[in-house]
């Protein structure tokens, strides 16, 4: 099949690759497949991944242990986990210490005609949901994880530092609590996108700088953990989004002396990111920027990668 291939030489647009056929797996036709900025830091050597890179993604499951499954329009849990160890039998699956993580880790992902998951992971897509919406459904997951977490409250002032791809899904999931979110941003036209109700401003014009009860760092640099500590009213809470071994200038102590509540925030529940995008409650897809055949899988790389660039979709169809 048809595919974006990822090596130590970099990415690549394969037209033979195999597909790792488990067994009790579904396989799935991808009928779109989105770029976010792990699959960007991957290329950079991040986890040291190697194979079909592409996590967020809906098809239509071709093959399935389970009949039941032929033919459905899905999305899917990129966590493969053992399903027996403690951790599993906790209900801490996306933790599964011997999990494989599509186009991640261990596992081919979504860059490509067709992938396989196990049955368990697969979750139906209602007919009034298109592709692409649906293809949003993993970021949004993680969005929604937030809420699992924290308890957000009407009128709480929230701040979310960076309106990235997955900062623009946090904002919108979190105003739907009746707290007070300002998206905070380096430049003007991810403002642009935010939706009504949700107040934006760029970070160079806040003076003096706000104190929230809930920052969310969403910037996926260094420099985001120290901005998002001094954001922070002292008893606050601290939501991380963003991956970095540097915290920069970010300052433990500080966070003894306000004490601060650290949240670490990764995947999150499908069910209510479907029950979302159902409602028309979040509607994701003015972040497309483009969309773009397999065979242009390169090239969406690397346009994801410039500044100002939201979501780049790949269409293995076209």
């Amino acid at each position: 099949m048809r595919a974006l291939l990822l090596s130590s030489d970099g990415p690549r647009f394969c037209l033979d690759h195999a597909l790792d056929v488990r067994e009790k797996e579904a396989i799935v036709e991808v009928s779109l497949a989105g770029v976010c900025a792990t699959d960007l830091e991957l290329v950079k050597g991040y986890m040291g991944f190697s194979g079909v890179l592409g996590h967020e993604w809906v098809g239509r499951v071709v093959s399935s242990p389970d009949p039941a499954w032929l033919g459905r329009r899905v999305v899917g849990d990129i966590n493969a986990a053992c399903g027996t160890c403690g951790t599993c039998r906790a209900q801490r699956h996306s933790h599964c210490p011997h999990r494989t993580v599509l186009g991640i880790a261990g596992r081919d992902g979504a860059f490509a005609e067709q992938l396989c998951l196990p049955v368990r992971n697969l979750h139906a897509v209602p007919d009034s949901v298109s592709d692409e919406m649906a293809v949003f459904v993993e970021p949004l997951a993680a969005a929604c994880r937030i809420l699992e977490q924290v308890h957000v409250r009407p009128g709480m002032d929230v701040v979310v530092l960076g309106l990235g791809r997955l900062g623009q899904l946090c904002a919108r999931v979190l105003a739907l609590t009746g707290a007070e979110v300002l998206g905070v941003s380096r430049s003007q036209g991810p403002l642009d996108l935010l939706p009504a109700g949700i107040r934006g401003a760029l970070s160079a014009n806040l003076s003096p700088e706000p104190l929230a009860d809930l920052v969310v760092d969403c910037t996926g640099s260094s420099a985001g953990l120290a901005t998002a500590q001094r954001w922070v009213r002292p008893g606050g809470t601290l939501v991380l989004k963003t991956t970095t071994h540097d915290i920069g200038e970010a300052s433990p102590t500080g966070w003894v002396i306000d004490e601060l509540t650290l949240v670490g925030s990764r995947c999150g529940p499908f069910a209510p990111a479907l029950r979302l995008l159902e409602r028309g409650l979040v509607d994701p897809t003015p972040l497309i920027s483009a969309r773009r055949g397999l065979g242009e899988g390169v090239a969406a790389l690397e346009q994801a990668a410039e500044a100002g660039v939201m979501k780049v979709l790949l269409d293995p169809r076209g």
